[in-house]
């Protein structure tokens, strides 16, 4: 089986490849999707073989290890291989539907297909890479397809923020460069599994030096507080399924990438309780932030930033029941965050604003688009029975059984945090859906002057796309038993060493 772990890069790129020969855009449709589904179902035979025999290993072009590209899959690669897969899925989807709704249905040649399949392939190049330069490569992949498409347009404020946005990315790309840099001048290898046998041979000092240059480099691309400012600022400009896709992967790519590294390379060290405390912040300003907003897309933007705290507070405490925990809720929010932009983006079509105190009175116009924003909001603040209580309760749990001050401390600030999140969230879902929408001389003149009207059509396409996210977010709940039993064999994979015995053996391992 060790054949298809290529295949989840290929056949993207090979879609974009024959994306860019097409003129019409049907066609162009029509090669996104199947390259997005053949990779799911590449991804869904993987996250199979990886469960029931371990993880798979493939040595691009027979070359030995460490001279040749290695490629891994275990659990958490493989599950985070499907997710990621569905949601491009859905997201593409729900783009065609808006193309065919604004009437673009035969267009010159474009970019926007072959891109979007380019961020798919740097997306799935991170969670397969073996070695940290091509996790790199996958970085900057993912950094050439977002600008083109958080661009896309050519209007001065997505240029602007696109800018930022490239200018940060390159910051923590170089950072991360450095660090590789580093580990290669000290121990001859940037292979992950031969690191992990290496770095323990360097002094304390060292080790530590590289692991911040590390982390500060991921920080960056997960948004962790105080380096998060770059985010609320860049997605809510980008059209409504650029802005679901990014907020739904690009962080986690950080989030992988720390998991990834600090399990694996710096296991157990001292800066453990620093993650705690960053993670703590980042769930409290991000959603102090969040509360300040008067606009939807950058609500759910803060709100984005905030939950990556609780991912980081699992990381850092280290446990097998903290990482289980950081897993499902990984997955959940991949999930559920996505189909709050996506319904988000529905909101805009219809109003035409995201600007809340310019908009009222939904719940008329449209049921559906409410009840759907609804269930996320309340899956999202973590209302049992849902995959947010359970995976936040699991993290919390985790905290608590620690034992230490600051894991304390993250478990008060975590419980407030759920608590402000749901606020915040059925606040904007009260001014959007529920309220009278607000006569025009009654919105202040610093809002935005967008009119609160119905300018664009929604067709079925854009509401199938975003009630399929959630209904997967809803089977979260559903089939929670089975995944947190997968997330836990995933944990614990983590900590053992079928990743390095896998990669030095050249097979599966048992």
């Amino acid at each position: 089986m060790s054949w298809l772990v290529p295949l989840v890069v290929l056949v993207p790129l090979i879609g974009a490849a024959a994306a860019l020969t097409l003129r019409k855009s049907r066609a162009q449709v029509v090669v996104a999707v199947l390259s997005l589904a053949i990779t799911l179902a590449i991804g869904a035979a993987l996250l199979v073989a990886v469960d029931a025999e371990g993880p798979l290993m493939m040595s691009v072009g027979g070359w030995p290890v460490p001279i040749g590209i290695v490629l891994v899959v275990d659990r958490l690669s493989a599950l985070l291989v499907v997710v990621s897969a569905v949601v491009l899925l859905g997201v593409f989807l729900f783009s065609v539907g808006q193309g065919f709704a604004d009437g673009i249905e035969q267009t010159p040649v474009t970019i926007y297909y072959p891109a979007y399949l380019i961020l798919a392939a740097g997306v799935m190049t991170a969670f397969v890479s073996g070695d940290l330069f091509n996790l790199y490569v996958g970085f900057e992949i993912l950094l050439v397809a977002s600008y083109v498409l958080i661009t896309i347009g050519g209007t001065e404020s997505r240029i602007r923020t696109g800018t930022t946005y490239i200018v940060v990315s390159l910051v923590s790309s170089a950072l991360f460069l450095a660090a590789i840099a580093m580990l290669y001048g000290a121990l001859g290898t940037v292979n992950l599994a031969q690191l992990a046998e290496r770095i323990p041979e360097l002094p304390p000092a060292i080790q530590t030096v590289l692991q911040v240059l590390l982390l500060l480099g991921f920080a960056i691309k997960a948004a962790v507080f105080p380096l998060s400012f770059w985010l609320p600022d860049s997605y809510p400009t980008a059209p409504a399924p650029v802005t679901a896709v990014f907020a739904g992967l690009l962080t986690k790519v950080g989030i992988y990438a720390i998991i990834r590294t600090e399990t694996l390379l710096f296991p157990g060290t001292v800066l453990e309780p620093i993650l705690v405390v960053a993670g703590s912040a980042t769930l409290l300003f991000g959603v102090l932030g969040a509360i300040a907003q008067s606009d939807l897309k950058r609500l759910l933007s803060f709100t984005l930033v905030s939950h990556i705290g609780y991912l980081l507070v699992g990381v850092g405490l280290g446990t097998i029941d903290a990482m289980t925990a950081t897993i499902y809720y990984m997955v959940h929010h991949i999930i559920v965050q996505t189909a709050l932009f996506l319904a988000a983006g529905l909101i805009e079509r219809i109003a035409g604003t995201t600007a809340l105190p310019r908009i009222g009175g939904l719940l008329k116009v449209a049921p559906f688009t409410a009840a759907l924003f609804f269930i996320s909001v309340i899956n999202l603040g973590g209302i049992p029975p849902f995959s947010g209580f359970l995976g936040k309760v699991g993290i919390l749990l985790a905290a608590l059984e620690e034992g230490s001050a600051i894991a304390f401390v993250s478990v008060i600030i975590g419980t407030l945090v759920s608590l402000l999140t749901l606020y915040a969230l059925i606040r904007a879902w009260n001014s959007a859906f529920w309220r009278p929408r607000p006569a025009e001389e009654d919105v202040a003149d610093d809002e935005p002057s967008k009119p609160a009207v119905a300018t664009k059509r929604t067709i079925g396409l854009m509401t199938t796309s975003t009630a399929a996210l959630v209904g997967i977010g809803v089977c979260l709940t559903i089939f929670a038993g089975p995944l947190y039993a997968y997330a836990e064999r995933a944990a614990i994979g983590l900590s053992e060493q079928a990743y390095q015995a896998v990669v030095f053996q050249g097979e599966e391992a048992p």
